[in-house]
């Protein structure tokens, strides 16, 4: 049947309209042309009214050719005629019209301005450069059923101005081709608070795309006189955030941006153009830093070497970031007295967040730069001494493991079966003696699992920029969990410490028999010496310098392997080292702990020098243990895979008399081998299922933190 409509239409106009004309026409003067009427809207719905007219293609767009009359009675337009919007079929004879291609449209004929203020927009000069895809009058307001923006069905209502806007601007080929700067634009504006505000919550007054783009003279940012330019932003935001508007112009960034000056930031610098969230937010504070970065990196660097930088970096939110110490729109010059950072109100900006800070607190420098001898000798000083402890204890160390390596690594390979052989004797030699009783065993147990808490607490708050920091982090709760943890760890380790120190004052005590001369009868000395520097003593003889030296000359060949007493150097040094790390590591915690205590007397910078010291010796502790403590325990071919003593606290006499001769030969003399003997089963057969699992974990984390504190510390070095 589609045959039949281009005959009914011949019809029409062949018949038909010439006698409508004549009708409409009237009677005419001789001579004198008839002038056909215009078309009315019911003339072009004869044809625009039926749904099967075929589609027409403008723009490389396809159009509909169908009008219903219903769109047309809603419209804004209603009491306008076809050719009222419609030029290029002055009457009713040009149909059908333009050789099918759609009629020319004239709302500038009614909308002058917004006509003139489209031509001078990004889309009117992409239109009149003939781009396909610049957006006309009719792809936001619509075609026949325009309604007034008031209306919840408009286009260019508030509430869905965005889905017309996106309707370029979420089209990712389009994007790609004009190559946009935003791309996400939509998408980013109906997740921030402006876009909830408005979608979400219905609030009018929050804005939509035209309140900061305008209607129609749209232009790019970086056009001088776009709405959004650098130059307009503070005006555009201040529509509706007058005060700030106001605030903003006597700050030092407002003084700036008012001069032209490029160095300063505008609205959209901090809040970005589209993802904008309340300032008040965990979302915007986590990021702020890098804001302010962006234009004081060298501050930055300095204030992410603090518990704050980089406990905001780790994603906790409630420490302090910049605009709390230098405010936000109201940054001024630290000399100027409004100026939260101005020494007259430094303290009272502490006490917002540390409410017992008293004016020694506020010294505490907040961008110190530990490497500027000039401005803080205190922190330079600090930091040198901790670098080169570091340094020079790994060093020395570091040579004497690869020695001793070298060395019993030459033995195996000379004589692997008889280095076999050996480890098999000491493994199935079932005469054990005591060398750790139950109370020494207990808080080294304690220490191994405070120690490895302490490591996993803290070192991801010093290789905050590392990923596994974060994820460490995150499994144990977050930073603030983190730091509980930390303090806990801390506390049963000073415990532990503590208890040793009395216990092994006590056993002094409960030997004040031998304190006085046997000959005498009188308070000795000699005697007390004897007992502090003896054989059982962890404490450091002339004899331990004898030991070195014999040791390091086996390591060369040189000399048959030493024998040692109850302790050797290095568990004598690995002793001692823990009583310095208490003392370091405990009073630099306690002065970050409790800072505006320590500061009713000492200055503020000295939290400084606590941070590096802390950072850096707990650095060190971590290193040394997981590394050269563990190769002389357990690293070594003699103990590898594990030593299991400090867990049982039996060694056999094979052992012994392999490595602790001049122990042994001292018992056989003192008469003491029979009662240091374990016999039969003790408490270790019922508990060893547990302690040597538990060990191998404890052993097994230790090498996996201590892989990754060298992997971050050599990430640092080759990033520079």
């Amino acid at each position: 049947m589609n045959f039949m409509r281009p005959l009914m239409f011949s019809i029409v106009f062949t018949t038909l309209l010439p006698a409508r004309m004549a009708l409409a026409q009237g009677p005419t003067d001789a001579g004198a042309p008839a002038v056909p009427p215009a078309p009315t809207d019911g003339d072009c719905l004869q044809c625009h009214g039926d749904k099967g007219l075929s589609a027409a293609t403008e723009r490389g767009k396809k159009l509909t050719l169908f009008v219903a009359p219903d769109a047309l009675k809603r419209s804004v337009h209603k009491d306008l005629s076809c050719t009222d919007c419609h030029g290029g079929a002055k009457t009713f004879s040009d149909a059908p019209h333009n050789d099918g291609k759609p009629l020319e449209l004239k709302c500038g004929d009614c909308h002058d301005k917004e006509a003139a203020e489209y031509k001078t927009s990004i889309h009117g000069s992409w239109a009149k450069q003939g781009d396909k895809d610049a957006a006309t009058c009719a792809d936001c307001h619509g075609s026949h059923d325009i309604l007034p923006s008031s209306d919840r069905g408009s286009l260019v209502n508030k509430f869905r101005l965005h889905l017309t806007c996106g309707k370029c601007h979420q089209n990712k080929t389009m994007m790609t081709k004009h190559e946009l700067a935003q791309p996400q634009a939509v998408e980013n504006y109906m997740d921030s608070i402006h876009g909830r505000g408005l979608l979400e919550q219905g609030l009018v007054v929050a804005p939509s795309c035209s309140d900061c783009h305008t209607a129609h003279r749209i232009l790019p940012h970086t056009y001088p006189e776009s709405s959004v330019g650098k130059d307009n932003i503070p005006k555009t935001c201040g529509k509706c955030h007058a005060l700030v508007e106001e605030v903003y112009d006597k700050s030092i960034h407002g003084q700036l941006a008012k001069n032209h000056d490029a160095r300063g930031p505008v609205c959209n610098t901090c809040h970005t153009s589209h993802s904008i969230e309340t300032a008040s937010g965990p979302e915007f504070r986590l990021h702020s830093d890098r804001m302010c970065g962006k234009c004081h990196m060298d501050r930055l660097t300095r204030y992410r070497d603090t518990f704050h930088g980089k406990a905001l970096a780790l994603g906790r939110s409630e420490v302090a970031a910049c605009y709390d110490c230098h405010g936000h729109h109201d940054i001024v010059k630290e000399s100027d007295p409004g100026s939260r950072i101005n020494p007259a109100n430094r303290v009272a900006t502490c006490r917002k967040c540390h409410p017992n800070a008293g004016p020694k607190f506020a010294g505490y420098i907040v961008h110190a730069d530990h490497t500027n001898k000039k401005d803080y000798p205190a922190l330079y000083y600090a930091f040198w001494f901790m670098t080169l402890l570091l340094i020079g204890t790994f060093a020395f160390f570091a040579v004497h493991t690869a020695m001793w390596l070298y060395r019993s690594v030459s033995l195996y390979m000379g004589d692997s079966k008889d280095f076999r052989e050996l480890k098999k004797r000491i493994r199935d030699d079932r005469e054990q003696y005591v060398r750790f009783r139950p109370l020494e065993r207990f808080l080294h147990g304690l220490i191994i699992t405070s120690f490895l808490l302490l490591v996993l607490s803290g070192m991801p708050l010093k290789f905050f920029d590392t990923s596994w920091a974060k994820v460490m982090l995150s499994v144990m709760g977050g930073q603030a969990v983190a730091s509980v943890l930390h303090r806990a760890a801390a506390i049963i380790m000073v415990f532990a410490f503590c208890v040793h120190v009395l216990n092994t004052l006590f056993r002094f005590v409960k030997r004040r028999a031998n304190w006085t001369d046997p000959q005498t009868g009188r308070f000795s000395m000699r005697q007390i010496g004897s007992i502090v520097f003896g054989p059982d003593s962890p404490m450091p003889t002339l004899q331990d310098l004898k030991d070195i030296v014999a040791h390091n000359r086996w390591f060369f060949g040189k000399g048959k392997k030493p024998q040692f007493d109850r302790w050797t150097y290095w568990e004598k040094f690995d002793y001692l080292a823990v009583f310095w790390g208490i003392a370091i590591i405990g009073f630099s915690g306690l002065v970050m702990w409790f800072p505006e205590s320590f500061t009713r007397l000492l200055p503020g910078w000295i939290i400084n020098v606590a941070h590096i010291v802390h950072s850096d010796e707990a650095l060190l502790a971590a290193g040394f243990i997981f590394t050269f403590h563990f190769f002389n325990v357990h690293f070594r071919p003699e103990k590898f895979p594990m030593d299991h003593v400090i867990f049982s606290g039996r060694i056999s006499r094979t052992e012994m008399l392999e490595e602790r001769e001049r122990q042994w030969k001292r018992w056989e003399k003192e008469g003491r081998t029979e009662e240091l003997r374990v016999g039969g089963k003790d408490e270790w057969d019922s508990w060893k299922w547990i302690a040597l699992p538990a060990g191998f974990i404890a052993f097994c984390l230790g090498l996996l933190l201590v892989l990754l504190i060298y992997w971050a510390m050599a990430a640092r070095l080759t990033s520079g």
